[in-house]
């Protein structure tokens, strides 16, 4: 299934929402998103009818597991095109942030792979010696501190 843009934005919003604690209501993700209600109330009844969240009316919102998969996707994507922005190109991290936001949307899983793939071989993976997990925050967190260290001794 193929989700727009904006699809994607409700989904990973959710998402860090949910992962925050909070219980998501419409109002969150209005006040988040800085949009109308009635526009998140028109898009959760299209992700409610595509099975990617719970919701009724007036009450929480919750990602399904086919939800959740696709919102760590989106986010996953999102943090390899910002390391690659970062970590790769030197690009400051504030402008890196913007335009991985604004590529995600436009790039596909198979390309993402292999930058992600790229990255890997860049920055000698195969060096941290750790089991390195992609899928892992606290493995990409490592990854990020070990391309800094390399950039500094390189300089």
């Amino acid at each position: 299934m193929k989700l727009t843009s904006s699809q994607e934005e409700y989904l990973k919003t959710i998402y860090l929402l949910e992962k925050n604690n909070q219980k998501v209501r419409v109002t969150d993700i209005a006040m988040k998103l800085e949009i109308t209600k009635p526009s998140v109330n028109k898009a959760i009844n299209m992700l409610k009818d595509m099975k990617l969240i719970n919701y009724k009316a007036y009450g929480n919102i919750t990602l399904t597991k086919e939800g959740e998969a696709y919102a760590i996707e989106i986010i996953k994507k999102q943090d390899i095109l910002k390391m690659f922005l970062v970590e790769i190109l030197n690009i400051d991290k504030q402008q890196a942030e913007e335009e991985a936001i604004a590529m995600k949307h436009a790039i596909s899983e198979q390309t993402v792979k292999k930058l992600n793939q790229y990255i890997g071989q860049i920055m000698n993976l195969g060096d941290l010696e750790c089991g390195y997990d992609e899928n892992n925050e606290k493995c990409r967190k490592c990854v990020q501190r070990a391309a800094k260290n390399k950039m500094k001794m390189e300089e």
